[in-house]
């Protein structure tokens, strides 16, 4: 059978798992969303008030931006690829073959990327943004998820 038809039959467990990557994309692109509208706009985080946190001290700092494009602009656009490819890896066959090992590596970017972030805010900045750590948590999830995907569809094309 190929990858084709077993993504349109999915079995049960590779449905949830599917669905629950939909779902914390979509969380992603909240908090991406929001950080991306308050860099854009030059407006103040909302932030914890309590020791180690400072988002506009994060949000502004050198880091912030690679080749000059905000990190939540950068999340935001990464995070719709990773929708889009949810939403159509049953629907385009290059997808079908293709898609969950490009979730795969786009993902395992994210979450080397992620834990740039978390080092230039605990190392370097020595203060934490509560929306990018949410955020980073999601990628975590959004990798271990990956991991089981992927795993899946090697071992019997379930995916």
């Amino acid at each position: 059978m190929s990858a084709a038809q077993n993504t349109m039959s999915g079995s049960p467990r590779t449905d949830w798992l599917r669905i629950a990557c939909i779902a914390l994309v979509i969380g992603a692109l909240g908090i991406s969303g929001y950080l991306s509208y308050t860099e854009l706009t030059r407006s103040s985080v909302a932030c914890l008030e309590v020791g180690g946190f400072d988002c506009d001290l994060v949000q502004n700092s050198s880091y912030s931006k690679v080749m000059g494009i905000p990190v939540g602009v950068l999340g935001f656009l990464a995070n719709l690829f990773l929708l889009a490819l949810l939403v159509l890896e049953d629907r385009i066959a290059f997808l079908q073959d293709n898609g969950i090992t490009i979730f795969f590596a786009t993902i395992l970017f994210a979450v080397l990327f992620s834990l740039w972030l978390i080092y230039v805010q605990a190392v370097l900045l020595k203060a934490f943004c509560v929306w990018c750590l949410a955020h980073e948590l999601i990628v975590a999830a959004l990798f271990i998820l990956a991991i089981l995907r992927l795993r899946s569809h090697l071992a019997g094309g379930e995916e």
